[in-house]
């Protein structure tokens, strides 16, 4: 089956990285319907020339709705503040791990069987060696990556007993924004850095908050691997052919290799805008490893895909101007 003839259901595809997903498979010359309940996706971010069906994982008959005619499902709806799952666990459980489970009962029943996950280097937890391949261990710190694992062992099941083609995708930190700068339906509440220290920059947040400067890293705080969303969108659409020529069931990590600490981020940031934002620092949070990096050997092997955007200076700039910040 070729792009142009294979009809794409994109589960979440309203969101932060669901939107660029979406024009990611535009532009490959797919067919795209996006599902969405719209609670944290933006109508602004549903691209043109995609379908658009408002429903949600909670409401079977919805789903069924939507997966009629459709050949193949990315699914990228899901709650993910790994301190709120701490809290509220049933909650993350209902929407994330039962919201799934009707999603899959609605897909096979529709005769579909190429499905790609959204997942995450949560599954992971602490590492105990970086960079960390698929074959590390995984034992989830939190509850948001304790729904996450839980769903790669359910589609794995669901691979074996109901021929469902599957690929997970173990995201690193998803940052930036398209870097053609069409996309600009900012994140709400965030939890991340990135928008965190560009909320500072302009004057929407008075300071940002630094958790720990004594970790033993080059400069005391801790090194993330930072994924620009535009690499993240093309790691999908390679997913997606992978599947389509009949490769089997996959799970990848998509990462950098290339780590940057908290200290250097904020550095950058504050080099290219200008603007000497206010830092405090903070004690350590409990389960924050002092790094996390990934190893993407596999998915250059696998899918043919590497990042190509995911530099400091990309990252930075294609959210400052997201966030319609001009340097004076």
């Amino acid at each position: 089956m070729s792009a142009t003839q294979c009809r794409v259901l994109v589960v979440g595809g309203a969101g932060y990285i669901g939107s660029h997903v979406v024009k990611a498979l535009l532009r490959a010359g797919f067919q795209v319907t996006v599902f969405d309940n719209l609670s944290s996706g933006l109508r602004q971010n549903l691209q043109p020339g995609a379908s658009f069906i408002h429903g949600d994982l909670l409401i079977p008959p919805q789903i069924r709705e939507a997966c009629r005619n459709i050949d193949a499902v990315i699914h990228l709806a899901a709650l993910k503040a790994a301190g709120e799952s701490m809290v509220i666990p049933d909650k993350y459980a209902v929407h994330n791990i039962s919201g799934t489970i009707n999603l899959l009962n609605e897909v096979v029943a529709a005769g579909i069987n190429k499905f790609i996950f959204s997942s995450t280097a949560a599954v992971y937890g602490d590492p105990q060696y970086v960079p960390i391949d698929e074959k590390h261990p995984t034992q989830p710190a939190n509850f948001y990556g304790f729904t996450k694992l839980e769903i790669e062992r359910i589609l794995d099941w669901y691979g074996r007993l109901k021929n469902l083609n599957h690929v997970c995708l173990r995201y690193f930190n998803a940052a930036g924004y398209d870097v053609e700068g069409e996309i600009n339906g900012l994140e709400q509440s965030p939890a991340n850095l990135l928008p965190i220290v560009m909320e500072a920059i302009v004057g929407k947040r008075e300071k940002v908050m630094v958790f720990g400067d004594d970790y033993e890293t080059r400069d005391g705080s801790c090194i993330r691997d930072y994924i620009h969303v535009t690499d993240l969108a093309s790691g999908h659409v390679r997913a997606l052919e992978y599947l389509l020529k009949g490769q089997p069931s996959l799970i990848v990590n998509l990462g950098t290799s290339q780590g940057l600490t908290v200290f250097e981020m904020l550095k950058a940031a504050r080099e290219m805008s200008g603007i000497d934002f206010t830092v405090e620092q903070a004690p350590r949070r409990p389960g924050d490893p002092p790094v996390v990096l990934a190893t993407s050997q596999k998915a250059l092997e696998v899918l043919g895909w590497s990042p190509v955007h995911s530099d400091v200076k990309t990252l930075i700039q294609t959210m400052l101007k997201a966030y319609g910040f001009s340097k004076r």
